[in-house]
């Protein structure tokens, strides 16, 4: 779902980043709403939460995108988007933070062998970091520290269902409005294919995947799922190579080596206890 993000943005034509970020959490949160209502559950209980988890779901998904976006303002977006995706990378060193987790070579190796694959990806066409654009490097720092530690510490209140989420969507979407009203002018979808695409990032990566994702985080092998996340900047490229957006390279075939690689050393243990 994460690889089909730039696709589907560049498919909705001009719409702010705020807005699109409001349009796509109310159609996640809304459908949230309709999987509790289709269960006969009250939507207003499964928003019961303790204040920490709210500080940390709202937290980590309003305040990644902030971030993100205030990153791609202030710096140019190749280097800004190379240094936010230290994300993977950073849950693999945290999950060492976390009980009954072990944190050994190859994971470090794999994530490591991910990122080398994003830096090819991402910097493709060379990469260059001047001290003017401190405030968004910063930003793109902040972006990878906040989604790291979203992600790592969601298996910490795992007991937490994972429906809690459409509350930290319906949140975010409150949160993005003033932020839109202030920093923005509203530009509405042009076509139905725009609107279509908002649709789709709203039930997929803007939507959906935080879902899945939380799922993964809780229940999953976290430093396996740190190193395969480097996955979703290689396929988003395939995506956009393949729809025409842009064209094959070299880099684009080490990227994906380099990736594929990582993915595979990272989950050594799962292999092993496979066979």
């Amino acid at each position: 779902m994460w690889a089909g993000l730039a696709l589907l943005t560049a498919m909705t034509g001009g719409v702010p980043p705020f807005q699109l970020l409001a349009m796509c959490f109310a159609v996640a949160s809304a459908v949230a709403a309709l999987v509790w209502l289709a269960r006969g559950e009250n939507p207003l209980r499964q928003m019961r939460l303790p204040a920490g988890v709210w500080l940390l779901g709202v937290g980590g998904l309003f305040g990644y995108h902030a971030a993100y976006f205030t990153a791609l303002r202030h710096a140019p977006v190749v280097e800004a988007s190379l240094i936010a995706y230290l994300w993977p990378l950073l849950i693999v060193v945290f999950s060492a933070l976390l009980p009954g987790e072990r944190l050994r070579a190859h994971h470090l190796l794999g994530a490591g062998l991910g990122f080398a694959g994003a830096v090819l990806l991402i910097g493709r066409g060379g990469l260059s970091f001047e001290a003017r654009y401190g405030a968004g490097y910063a930003a793109a720092v902040a972006c990878a520290l906040i989604w790291s530690s979203y992600s790592v510490l969601s298996r910490r209140v795992g007991n937490i269902p994972t429906g809690a989420v459409g509350g930290f969507c319906l949140a975010a979407a409150m949160l993005a409005v003033p932020a839109h009203l202030i920093f923005e002018t509203t530009q509405w979808p042009r076509d139905s294919w725009q609107w279509l695409a908002v649709l789709g990032l709203g039930l997929g990566p803007v939507g959906g995947a935080f879902f899945t994702w939380d799922v993964g985080v809780k229940h999953g092998d976290i430093q396996v799922l740190g190193a395969l996340a480097y996955g979703a900047p290689l396929l988003s490229t395939v995506l956009l190579v393949a729809t025409g957006w842009t064209a094959v390279s070299w880099p684009l075939a080490a990227a994906c080596a380099l990736i594929v690689g990582g993915g595979l050393v990272a989950a050594r243990d799962l292999w092993r206890r496979a066979a």
